[in-house]
């Protein structure tokens, strides 16, 4: 069963996220109403942020729902046994075993970080831990299917659905052995009291439907912000930033990677998501816009918090260090077959 303090610490963590997507939410919905009062809805500038932002939203919440059931539906019914089986395979295999788990147990970028910690600390050899970790939120089939989704308009559904799958696939692997040389002591940061692993096949009906619903709406309404406020910030660049300069920067695929890159770390959307994100920019080259897709969910502001609170002083830092090169050339060697 769960213990008390883990209830009650998801119940807090879900209680602070619910307020912030409602207040983010009401926000939206009042300089809207206040816009349209004041009559500057008149504004083609103000018509067009409109558009693009509920474009981006509309379509990007269903997949937020979904990736919040399964996550949810993950963390409450399927046991940690079915993530054990991989450690105990041969490490050659291991490694791209666990980062093709990512398929078959779909969790967020959020979600994984947890799991990989557990699964390194009762054994799993880290290299393999962290390609699950890496790999998770982007081999995700909820994710490739919104890859599929955002790009079938543009008819290049399948060409970014396999670009992505396949750089996530070469950037878990490659940084899952790159830092995960080190031991599980070396590698892990260490904590006072270890949450223990629960046996959810253990716990009452009521109880697991109890925790599945309360997951469900924290995953939901947390994600949720982040995509609108992602929707927010690319619907903005495309009113206020000059085209001009926006082109300029574009013009040049590393420039155009780079920057897209940066502003994925920035944004920290859910990966679940964020094809609905990447495909609005549409000034940037596809190779451009799937670096934005394959590094946002390995590295990125919230992410940064996560990696500091489970692993030791200078992972974030070693991490960047491999993906950002392994990005970059994935994305050239994209933008170069596509065209």
């Amino acid at each position: 069963m769960l213990d008390s303090q883990t209830l009650e610490g998801r119940r807090g963590a879900r209680a602070i996220s619910a307020p912030v997507a409602v207040a983010s939410g009401a926000a939206v919905l009042g300089l809207t109403l206040g816009a349209r009062t004041l009559g500057l809805t008149e504004s083609a500038a103000l018509q067009t942020f409109t558009i693009i932002f509920s474009a981006i939203v509309i379509e990007a919440l269903p997949f937020i729902l979904l990736g919040a059931l399964v996550s949810a539906a993950i963390e409450v019914y399927v046991p940690d046994r079915a993530f054990e089986r991989v450690a105990r395979l041969p490490l050659a295999l291991q490694v791209p075993g666990a980062a093709l788990g990512g398929f078959a147990f779909p969790v967020c970028e959020c979600g994984s970080v947890p799991v990989a910690r557990r699964l390194i600390a009762r054994g799993m050899h880290p290299a393999a831990g962290l390609a699950f970790m890496l790999a998770s939120p982007i081999l995700n089939p909820i994710v490739l299917l919104s890859t599929y989704i955002a790009y079938a308009g543009r008819g290049l559904g399948w060409e970014m659905v396999a670009g992505r799958g396949l750089l996530g696939l070469i950037l878990a692997i490659t940084a899952g052995w790159a830092i995960g040389s080190d031991g599980a002591t070396d590698l892990l940061k260490p904590r006072a009291e270890e949450v223990p692993s629960h046996d959810h096949g253990r716990e009452g009906a009521g109880e697991r439907r109890r925790a599945f619903v309360e997951h469900l709406a924290g995953d939901f309404f947390f994600m949720g912000r982040f995509i609108v406020i992602g929707a927010a910030l690319a619907a903005a660049m495309q009113t206020l930033i000059p085209q001009s300069l926006v082109s300029g920067v574009a013009r040049t695929p590393i420039v155009g990677s780079l920057a897209l890159m940066a502003i994925a770390f920035v944004l920290s959307l859910c990966s679940e998501a964020d094809a609905f994100v990447a495909v609005s920019f549409v000034q940037f080259p596809l190779g451009s816009q799937l670096a934005f897709l394959a590094f946002g969910p390995v590295v990125d502001a919230k992410l940064a918090f996560l990696y500091g609170a489970t692993f030791r002083r200078r992972f974030v830092l070693r991490l960047v260090i491999v993906a950002v090169p392994v990005v970059l050339a994935g994305s050239l060697w994209f933008e170069a077959v596509v065209r």
